[in-house]
């Protein structure tokens, strides 16, 4: 076959992908071989290719590759998340566009709506994954509403309503005006901005003195149903019993008085407000006061905003202050700079607000979780995150799971009155009917006395299920998938979703199969620019990944991205790294293309070939020892640099020169069959963080069946380790730098021969002198026990180097040019040594300053004795 003189990322990608695609390679069914498995974290399916996906997914498919090549049934499941708030948002959205009000249309109508956008937009990450080039058992695609996995999440709920874990009740939750649902506290963002702070006063009844308060939210004071102040506060004493008038609304509201109070912060008074704010519900159920729910679900005022009604609660807010200004009950304002709770999906203002919801409890259903990660039956990596899973985890509270949409998992709970607790829990309408005679002992009721639920249930309330139910493990708890796929063994995920979607995945893994859903969790870090942020459309920060792909190729692109992302930390991602995973391929492919044009003939292998082919097999398997070690502890990173090194440094840049034939002959056929048989070492290893290039040369190499495909290929074992060759080599290496930088200097050609004399001093064996003396182009290499003089020198350590002056270069001058250098570097030294007698310095200076100072001196002084012999050589 010709070997195209490029790489041509663009036809490789697509031909191969196909070629995977076509022969099944993805696809996975239980059979008797150890199961590896990954469940993707699902995507929204709104969502498009991001770089967090991009870095997550690599990640993955280089160790479904790998587990793939080392004999495991790898398997990777693949699919969506239906993203309750995020997906109902653009649905409104778009029918909005439309003409069309959500609160307009039935339930079933809006649906309709939703499903059409989801099958519209709901499989573009998934494309785009393929054009990264992951492997995904696409056959098992799931997506979190399909009928199997609703199914699951219903016979969950009846489970967990069953065993009393699920219940209804009033509780102070967060509240999400724009998106009109309740969140939990994982999806509320605390952001620090400035505000103002307010200061208004209210007039005490029956006096002519008032008390001041301080609030960043004047509307609010249309439901303060008291004013509280500390019981040890000395100022307040005189309150005892009085009743204050709240302004605007003219409302008499009762001083109570509670040690909540902070008696430094503002004023040393507090409003309450019972509606708004957790603490203030707290003192008000303490003290047994009045409820006044200022807001409507949307944000505005309602009718307890009085003239205000109808206004949003920012406009409001600006206009009371006004009002208070007008009235004279507002002596001044402030800067003031505090966090507030912020949606994280409409990053709309959170509203604390008194609602009725569905809870689970979680303390006793966290505790195994917590266990079993604290003795790392669940592995974490880095370790670091364990504390911050460990705190959450002891300080769980109950989960808010219902959620006010339409789009999701609706509740099955059939209500037949009015009360907080006349409803059944059931699968269908009908059986719902039955359990609500039982409840009642009314045998009168219909299926038209029922009416279910409107909420649906937290979108993580599905996905806590999936690496269970992808298999339908809830469903048909012993099925042969889920008793062979199941616990699956890594999870790739970002560490802000530890809480969402990590902790109750282990908690349900417990809950359910009484087993972990996976054996390592492997955190990856935030993709952020050159400046340090956080990669995002709305910043313009980040680049569009498949744009990157169609530039630099998929394999440039996997390469650029774990190039800097150690497990946990942030991965500052510069484009520039992209174009040097480019640079790899191209290199790569030229080594490929150099070994195929070599002409083979039946000759005897040289010396040089022999030992070089020795070494390298030594060489890889010291680095594949290395990088099997980087993979067990989760250093993605750290085993492409491995592989990165051994394939450009070792093996391009010096073990195709150190077997390559000379200018014009051919290679003998010994030779060549074993430098393919380590170019395919290389492959396999190179396989999984560049699988189109590494399948496209794999097929150049010979004409391979679809079993004998890269990507089912067998991954490389361990074999013996010659560290003494490995150490020889090292050395051997230096001599060649050292003989390369005298021709350089000189301006020696290579074409040149020359002699080369040794002084071993060192000791060193003679193993690579074959080795050298090609490398070197040297005619005549011999030992010597003592200095030559009128030579070019050098040295490695403590062994020394002659190489004879030939007609090319003039004496004179060269010595004239050393002379000057040791006076340069003599003056040097003496600047460094004056600094390090300086005690001033050496003492108060960082270690690090001072050790780079010693390390001048050291480096000088080992010059200045290369220069003096050099000089000594040639002025004999």
């Amino acid at each position: 076959m010709l070997i195209p003189s490029q790489y041509d990322a663009k036809l490789v990608e697509d031909k191969w992908y196909s070629y995977w695609m076509k022969h099944g390679f993805f696809h996975s069914e239980p059979d008797d071989r150890t199961p590896y498995t990954i469940v993707i974290p699902p995507p929204n399916v709104t969502g498009v290719l991001h770089m967090g996906h991009m870095l997550n997914n690599t990640i993955q498919d280089v160790l479904v590759r790998r587990a793939r090549l080392k004999g495991f049934n790898a398997c990777w499941v693949p699919g969506t998340d239906h993203a309750s708030i995020a997906t109902e948002a653009k649905v409104v959205a778009k029918i909005k566009a439309e003409g069309i009000e959500k609160s307009e249309i039935s339930r079933d109508e809006f649906l309709k709506h939703a499903w059409e956008w989801t099958h519209k937009h709901g499989g573009i990450i998934l494309e785009q994954l393929k054009k990264l080039g992951a492997s995904c058992d696409w056959e098992r695609t799931k997506f979190t509403m399909d009928d199997d996995l609703s199914e699951s999440v219903i016979d969950v709920f009846i489970d967990l309503y069953r065993k009393g874990l699920i219940y209804r009740g009033y509780r102070m939750v967060n509240w999400d005006p724009k998106a009109q649902t309740t969140l939990s506290d994982e999806e509320v963002v605390h952001v620090e901005r400035t505000d103002k702070l307010y200061y208004i006063n209210y007039k005490i009844v029956g006096e002519d003195n008032e008390v001041t308060i301080a609030t960043t939210r004047p509307e609010t004071i249309l439901g303060d149903t008291a004013v509280c102040v500390n019981p040890e506060d000395e100022r307040f004493k005189h309150l005892k019993g009085k009743s204050i008038i709240v302004p605007v609304c003219n409302r008499e509201i009762p001083v109570i008085f509670d040690r909540y109070v902070d008696m430094e912060f503002g004023t040393g008074c507090l409003k309450i407000t019972p509606a708004h704010d957790a603490n203030d519900k707290d003192i008000g159920e303490r003290h047994n006061l009045e409820v006044i729910d200022i807001l409507n679900d949307d944000g505005t005022l309602n009718e307890y905003g009085l003239h205000y009604k109808g206004q949003d609660r920012e406009d409001a807010r600006h206009n009371i202050a006004v009002e208070l200004e007008e009235l004279g009950c507002m002596p001044k304002i402030e800067d003031y700079t505090h966090k507030v709770g912020t949606s994280e999906r409409t990053h709309a203002v959170i509203e604390p607000k008194i609602s009725v919801q569905w809870f689970l409890k979680m303390k006793d259903l966290s505790k195994p979780a917590l266990d079993h990660v604290m003795d790392d039956t669940v592995t974490f990596f880095p370790s670091k995150f364990k504390n911050s899973y460990r705190n959450w985890m002891e300080n769980v509270r109950d989960w808010n799971i219902s959620r006010q949409l339409y789009w999701g998992h609706r509740i099955p709970a059939y209500y037949y009155g009015n009360g907080i607790h006349d409803f059944v829990v059931a699968r269908t309408i009908e059986e719902a009917l039955e359990l609500a005679k039982d409840k009642t002992g009314n045998d009168n009721l219909s299926i038209s006395d029922l009416s279910q639920e409107k909420d649906v249930v937290d979108t993580w309330f599905s996905s806590w299920l999936w690496p269970i139910s992808v298999f339908d493990g809830i469903r048909k708890p012993d099925n042969p998938d889920i008793n062979y796929y199941y616990p699956t063994n890594d999870l790739v995920t970002a560490p802000e979703i530890m809480f969402f979607w990590v902790a109750r995945m282990i908690i349900a893994g417990y809950e359910f199969r009484d087993a972990p859903p996976f054996k390592n969790v492997y955190y990856t870090g935030i993709v952020r620019d050159k400046q340090g942020r956080k990669m995002s459309k709305s910043l313009g920060n980040s680049p569009d990944p498949i744009e990157l792909i169609n530039e630099y190729g998929a394999d440039g692109v996997r390469v650029g991205m774990l190039m800097c992302s150690p497990a946990g930390n942030d991965l500052p991602f510069d484009v520039s790294l992209c174009a040097q995973g480019k640079a790899f391929a191209n290199k790569i492919w030229n080594a490929f293309r150099l070994i195929q044009g070599w002409d083979v003939a039946d000759i005897e292998q040289p010396e040089s070939a022999e030992i070089s082919l020795k070494w390298y097999r030594s060489k890889f398997n010291q680095t594949l020892s290395v990088i099997e070690d980087h993979f067990s502890k989760f250093r993605i990173s750290d085993a492409l640099m491995e592989t990165y090194k051994l394939i450009w440094n070792d093996f391009c840049s010096y073990f195709l020169e150190m077997v390559k034939p000379a200018y014009g002959q051919p290679i003998d056929s010994k030779t060549k069959a074993e430098i393919i048989s380590i170019l395919e070492d290389n492959l396999k290893v190179l396989h999984p963080f560049m699988p189109f290039i590494s399948e496209e040369i794999w097929q150049f190499i010979n004409k391979r069946t679809p079993e004998e495909a890269l990507i089912v290929s067998d991954w490389p074992e361990v074999a013996d380790i010659d560290e003494d060759l490995i150490r020889e080599f090292k050395f051997a290496a230096e001599v060649i730098s050292g003989i390369r930088t005298i021709r350089k200097q000189k301006n020696i050609s290579f074409k040149d021969s020359i002699d080369l004399s040794v002084l071993n001093k060192e000791k060193q064996s003679r193993t690579f002198d074959s080795v050298i003396s090609k490398l070197g182009n040297i005619e005549n290499l011999d030992y010597t026990s003592e200095k030559i003089s009128g030579t070019l020198t050098f040295r490695v350590r403590s062994n020394e180097y002659f190489i004879p002056v030939g007609d090319a270069i003039n004496l004179e001058d060269e010595i004239r040019k050393i002379k000057e250098e040791l006076d340069y570097t003599e003056g040097f030294l003496n600047s460094v040594q004056k600094k390090l007698s300086n005690d001033r310095f050496v003492n108060n200076a960082p270690e690090q300053v001072v050790s780079a100072e010693k390390k001048k001196e050291a480096d000088a002084l080992a010059k200045i004795e290369t220069l003096k012999s050099s000089l000594a050589s040639l002025e004999k």
